[in-house]
This record gives structure tokens, C-alpha cells and sequence, in this order.
């Protein structure tokens, strides 16, 4: 190198030696970067990376005056900036001297002795930690090889470590390795010398990196394939489309190989099925056959009818029943029916018999419908508190989050206030739809969001996590205020709370005993294994003595002295890890939950709140569907023929006889592909009318139905409807 006279080839600590044959030149681009007495006078593709080689002669000469203060040499290029120092040295030996270099702004040098520090409060604990990049110890002093973390009280690094992550992260992915943060991160590294590239992350300019990601199996592993093209063939909305098991997504069919009517239908393959067999979760049933319905008015259908000899289950059936009677709203008094049974007030509810081998199962469902109706009456009266005052929200679907944040922290923001949601990110701002279903579909994104989260980990049923940077924003709060205000407003509810959480909430931290399913680290919970599953005391001592730093850092250490002394052992660890840990983001979140009163009633009502917060709504059943609506019909209506078509039809859909589910029949009517823990407001309805198709009107949440000679134009006009509505919107 012209500048440190060196010839070591070392990126990492030098950068990256380049070698320029036509000026006859070789230099370190760390030696060029520091030298006290050259610019980037030329753009980025003159010279060496915009130093011009005229200007890098001038330095070398320059440099060439200068006696380097650590191996007493010439060729000095670079100075100490601290005023009055007069110290100057090669980058090399300032490193070999541990000068610190800041590769910012003027890209300053500081000697040994006028190097920025970092500082640490004399109360502090001094110890050894564990280096978060490479797991080694480290010891927690100040010293030029070590460095502390700004935003984390208790994460210590390697500098040489450090610097390799930057080199390989670069700008937009270097981030502390404990909490996330970026900003205050970078900022002191670069003050305390670290170099942090202007570039991608080096796995994101690896050619093709991703390239497996990108494959889709695309195979028909049905024994017998009906396609007369191959497994291999696959045509886009056609019935020799291939749908991928819903499960593993590693094994495929035709959807006429599987007699399956829609795309949108789930399918799981015989490997996932025999899994769910075993597990107790999935039960093959079995069910009539219905006759194949005419196509007409142009509602072709695209795909096979099912065969009458396999019928084809809806995944989202739990069981078969008969539907007797619709319960009917009349303006009118009905003829006498043979088949139905008028009680005074005109008004039939309709009853099933549920067909089902599992008793349990049923009364377990029974009774978290009876606490989900608890549940309802209580928002109810919790929703007494909001107003006629509106309160817009503008919000970007694609930035759920954000915008959400930024909406309920903006100054005119009430709980108290009616909620009116604005999509920003419509194609046709003047047609974004305002009304209750704009409101489900935010407060749905918003769940999920949540679900998806760092505030939370675990896999199905969550626990809080700890996140600092969510802590110092205080996002917990606001998490808990979201999930108050979609409860009171009729959003939907978390579902995925886990019992732990959940108890802590209501009963509070220091009542509650965490389980090993509540530890979410992988690493964390194989230690916990390991010392419950300690067969001898030897080892068991030998466990914990290779997991002392973990345990001395949690402070878990106790005196180990018989085989039993584990139990109180995992114990402690599970109550650190689950509880003491969080309890900073579990209070705020709790402060968040006490928003209209949500708290205070989950606590006196337990057991009907863990039905929704820990529970995700149950499968849509034709049985609940029928139920929730309330059918108004007028004197020039056959009103018990047109019930009889809609009773039908919810069999059909509901045993898959359809290309629609039951989720589409309610998004369709309410916006909404679940019922809400607070019930729709207003309740739903539908009406038979004299018109060609079914409408939907999601402001009154009323469902208005064709009158037609036959149920199989009625099924047709249902299909076609809705299938095409929702498909529109979808795109």
C-alpha cells in the first residue's frame, strides 16, 4: 500500500486492498478513507472511488514528511483531530495502538489517548456476559475491545465481532441483535469506530439466494389422476388447477382429482390427514348425496360435480344435522303448514339435530356458546358509553400498523367516539367504502397484525415477549388499547391469548405458575428440559454448570443438592423467563385493556373472556348461520318455500356441496367472515323480494333473496352472486 507501506490483504481490518496497474498504484481503501489530507474531489466512477489519483500522489507525498508515532517510520498519513495533538500514524499501527476511526461525516481519527469512551454508571454490576453475535464470554469492562449496547442495559459485544456483522449487514440490516433498534445503535457504533457500509446485506446480493423460496410444488399425488395431460399439468382457474395441501403444502391435486368445486376450498393430503386421525382432530364423516344441480341463467360451472360415490366433506364441518324450520318474522298471519309449527307471536325458531359421535366435544362447544353469548351481553353494555361523535380514521391497508398507531394517538382520538374507518389506499378514493364493514375488515387486519407481531411469541396460544424498543415507545399500551376498542366497537377478538397471559391479566403475575409450553426460545426451553428430565444428581450438576451463565443471568442460582431440588429449579426459571421478564410490557399492557372498562369486566368475568381471547371463533355451521339471521317476509311471498330453499342451500354449502362457504355467505351480507363477540349491530335479516339476484346491504346488515320456482335456480343465482361479488372485491 502507498500510504501504510503494508502489503497484508486483510478487508476486514484494512479494506479492501486495490491494485491500479496502469498508475502504477496499490493502496487500502481504510488508508485511503482516513488520510487526514485528501477529498473526493471527482465523481464516485473517477480515480479510486471519486480520490483522484493525482490527489492521492499529493498525500503520499505529503505523508511522506511525517514520522508515525508508533513504529517510528515515514509515511504518516493520518492525525489526531483533538486540538493541540500532534500525533500522526499509519491505519494500520493506530489499530495495532487501538486509535479509534470514525467512518462518518469528516471521517475524524482520535490517538490512544484522545479516543471517545463509552460510559458506564459507577453502580453498575461488573461480570462477564455472554457476547450476543458469537456466544462467547465477554467481559463487561471498559476496554477498547469490548463495546456496550446503547439501548440494552445488558448486552455486551466483541468489537471484532461487531465489525463483522456491519461488514456483512451493512446499513439497512445492522440493528442490535437483542432489541431490534437501528438508529441509536448505528450511531454509537460509528462514534466508537465500528465501519458500516453503504450496501445491501451480503446475503441479499447473493445471486439466486432465494431461489428455492420461489418454487411452488406443482404435482397431482392423487393415486388415480384424472388429467389426461400428466401430474405435472396445471391450468389456472380451470378444474385442472393444482391446489397444495393446506397443511404441509408438500403434496398437490387436481381439483377434479379430488372432485373439489373452487379453488378457495382447503384439502389436506392422506399423510396430514392421518396425522390429524391420530391426534383425535379430524373425524371423516359421512353424508347423503344430493342430486347435481341444473346450471342455468348463465351461471356455467367451471368445475366437476362431486362423484355420488366419494361426496366431498367441507372442511370446515364438524357435523351433519336436519334443518326443520327457519325462524320467521311475519308481517302477516301464515296459512296452516303440515310441516310447521306456528306458536302464538307468529314466530318459529329453527331446531337441528346434531348428529355427532363425541359428546364431549359438543358439550365443550355448547358451553363456550353460552359464555360467548355472556360475553355479548357484556360488550353490550360496555358499548353504552359510545357516542353519536364521530372520529375518522384514515387508514392504509398495506401499512396497517402505522397508520393505525398514528390514528389512535392523534389528539381528537376517543374510545368514547364512534369509529369510522377510510381506506386511503383505494384505487377510487371518492367509492372507499365507510361503512360497519370497512370497520370489520380494519379491525381484522389489525388482529392479525397484532398476531404476527414481536410484541408477541409463541406459536398458536401467545405470551407477551420482550421487545425494548416497543417498551420505549410504549406499544404494549397501545396494543392493549387496540384490543379494548375492537371488543367494545364489534371487531373481532384476539383468539390467541395463552391461558398464562391470559391469567396474569386477570389475576394478576404473582398468582399465576407458568408451564414449559409458555417458553417460546427454543434454546431457552432445551435448557429447562435438560435439568427437568435430570435422571441423577450428577447430572443435574453437570447441566447446570454448563448452563451457569443463563442461570446466574436470570437469577436462578440456588444450592443443588438432591435430585428433587430440580423441580423448584424449573420452577424459578419458567417464572423468570415467562413473567419477571415481561412484567414491564404485561403492566402496560394491562393499563392498555382497561380501556372502556374491558379489564375490570374480564376480571369479573373470567371464564366467559378466555372463551375469545383464548379461543378463535368456532367453524361457521349451517345450524349458527341459520340462527343469526331472522327471516321478514310480506303477504305476497311463499314464505315457508323460499325458507325451505335457504335451509337447503346452508346444508348444501355447509356439507361442500358448493362453491361458496359459509364465511362467503356472511362476508357477503356484513363485511365480516366471522361473527364478532359483540353480534352484528343491526342484527341480520333477510327478506324475499321479487328481484333477478341476491344483494347484500352491509350498512343493515340485510340479506335480500330472489324469489324462484325452484331450488335449483335459487342455488344458481346464490352461487353466481356471491362468488362474483367477492371475487371482485378480492381483486
Amino acid at each position: 500500500c502507498v500510504l501504510c507501506g503494508r502489503t497484508d490483504d486483510c478487508p476486514e481490518k484494512y479494506g479492501e486492498k486495490r491494485t491500479y496497474v496502469e498508475y502504477n498504484l496499490t493502496v487500502h481503501y481504510y488508508c485511503l478513507l482516513m488520510s487526514s489530507g485528501i477529498w473526493q474531489r471527482g465523481e464516485e466512477d473517477e480515480g479510486v472511488d471519486g480520490f483522484l489519483i493525482t490527489d492521492i500522489r499529493k498525500e503520499v507525498n505529503r505523508a511522506a514528511k511525517l514520522t508515525c508515532n508508533i513504529c517510528k517510520k515515514k509515511g504518516a498519513s493520518i492525525g489526531c483531530v483533538a486540538p493541540k495533538c500532534k500525533r500522526s500514524y499509519h491505519f494500520p499501527c493506530g489499530i495495532q495502538k487501538e486509535c479509534i476511526f470514525q467512518f462518518m461525516e469528516d471521517f475524524r481519527s482520535y490517538c490512544w489517548e484522545h479516543k471517545p469512551v463509552q460510559k458506564f454508571p459507577d453502580r453498575e454490576s461488573r461480570g462477564t456476559s455472554q457476547c450476543t453475535i458469537c456466544l462467547d464470554l465477554v467481559e463487561q469492562l471498559p476496554v477498547y475491545t469490548v463495546l456496550k449496547s446503547p439501548c440494552c442495559k445488558n448486552a455486551w459485544f466483541h468489537r471484532e465481532c461487531l465489525q463483522y456483522q456491519a461488514l456483512s449487514a451493512g446499513i439497512f440490516f445492522f440493528r442490535c441483535t437483542v432489541c431490534n433498534n437501528k438508529d441509536k445503535f448505528q450511531k454509537e457504533m460509528l462514534r466508537m469506530g465500528i465501519h458500516i457500509p453503504e450496501k445491501d446485506a451480503s446475503w441479499e446480493l447473493e445471486e439466486n439466494a432465494y431461489q428455492d423460496l420461489l418454487q411452488c410444488y406443482q404435482h397431482c399425488d392423487i393415486k388415480r389422476c384424472l388429467c389426461k395431460k400428466g401430474r405435472d399439468y396445471n391450468e389456472p382457474d380451470s378444474k385442472w388447477e393444482i391446489k397444495r395441501c393446506q397443511c404441509c403444502g408438500s403434496r398437490g391435486t387436481h381439483l377434479a382429482c379430488s372432485s373439489m368445486k373452487s379453488w378457495e376450498q382447503n384439502w389436506e393430503c392422506m399423510e396430514c390427514r392421518s396425522i390429524f386421525a391420530k391426534s383425535g382432530s379430524y373425524s371423516k364423516q359421512k353424508k347423503r348425496s344430493l342430486a347435481t344441480s341444473e346450471k342455468t341463467d348463465g351461471t356455467t360451472c367451471l368445475l366437476e360435480e362431486p362423484s355420488p360415490k366419494c361426496p366431498r366433506q367441507s372442511p370446515g364441518s364438524q357435523r351433519n344435522f336436519l334443518l326443520q324450520s327457519p325462524k320467521i318474522m311475519c308481517q302477516n298471519n301464515l296459512p296452516p303448514c303440515s310441516h310447521l309449527e306456528l306458536p302464538a307471536s307468529n314466530r318459529v325458531t329453527m331446531s337441528l339435530s346434531p348428529l355427532t359421535s363425541n359428546r364431549n366435544w359438543s358439550l365443550r362447544k355448547k358451553h363456550l356458546r353460552k359464555q360467548r353469548r355472556e360475553v355479548s351481553n357484556i360488550l353490550k353494555e360496555l358499548k353504552l358509553q359510545v357516542n353519536t361523535k364521530t372520529t375518522r380514521l384514515n387508514i392504509n391497508a398495506e401499512n396497517i400498523w402505522n397508520s393505525a398507531l398514528k390514528g389512535f394517538r392523534q389528539r381528537n382520538f376517543s374510545p368514547t367516539n364512534t369509529i369510522e374507518i377510510k381506506f386511503t389506499n383505494c384505487k377510487d378514493r371518492s367509492k372507499a367504502d365507510t361503512s360497519a364493514a370497512s370497520k370489520h375488515r380494519f379491525f381484522q387486519l389489525l388482529m392479525l397484525h397484532l398476531q404476527n407481531s414481536s410484541l408477541f411469541e409463541g406459536s398458536s396460544a401467545k405470551n407477551l415477549s420482550l421487545d425494548f424498543q416497543a417498551v420505549k415507545e410504549n406499544l404494549y399500551f397501545e396494543a392493549g388499547k387496540m384490543i379494548a376498542v375492537s371488543l367494545v366497537h364489534g371487531g373481532p377478538s384476539p383468539g390467541f391469548f395463552s391461558k398464562t397471559l391470559f391469567n396474569c391479566l386477570v389475576y394478576g403475575p404473582e398468582n399465576v405458575k407458568p408451564a414449559l409450553e409458555d417458553v417460546a426460545d427454543v434454546d431457552v426451553a432445551q435448557t429447562i428440559k435438560m435439568i427437568k428430565y435430570a435422571n441423577s444428581l450428577s447430572s443435574l450438576q453437570s447441566t447446570i454448570h454448563n448452563c451457569y451463565e443463563f442461570l446466574a443471568a436470570a437469577g436462578c442460582l440456588r444450592p443443588v443438592t438432591a435430585l428433587c431440588d430440580k423441580n423448584m429449579l424449573v420452577n424459578d426459571i419458567l417464572i423468570h423467563h415467562v413473567i419477571k421478564r415481561i412484567i414491564s410490557p404485561l403492566e402496560s399492557f394491562r393499563q392498555g385493556l382497561k380501556t372502556l372498562g374491558v379489564l375490570e369486566k374480564m376480571q369479573m368475568h373470567p371464564d366467559a373472556f378466555s372463551s375469545i381471547l383464548c379461543h378463535k371463533p368456532e367453524r361457521l355451521s349451517a345450524e349458527t348461520v341459520c340462527d343469526l339471521f331472522t327471516i321478514h317476509s310480506s303477504s305476497d311471498v311463499n314464505k315457508v318455500e323460499g325458507a325451505d330453499f335457504w335451509m337447503g342451500y346452508l346444508q348444501d354449502v355447509e356439507s361442500g356441496e358448493s362453491v361458496v362457504t359459509l364465511e362467503d355467505i356472511l362476508l357477503f351480507v356484513t363485511g365480516s367472515f366471522s361473527i364478532p363477540p359483540l353480534g352484528f349491530v343491526p342484527e341480520p335479516t333477510i327478506k324475499f323480494v321479487h328481484i333477478r339476484y341476491p344483494t347484500g346491504n352491509r350498512l343493515l346488515n340485510c340479506l335480500e333473496l330472489p324469489i324462484t320456482k325452484t331450488y335449483e335456480q335459487f342455488k344458481n343465482k346464490m352461487e353466481f352472486t356471491i362468488r362474483n361479488t367477492l371475487r371482485a372485491e378480492r381483486q
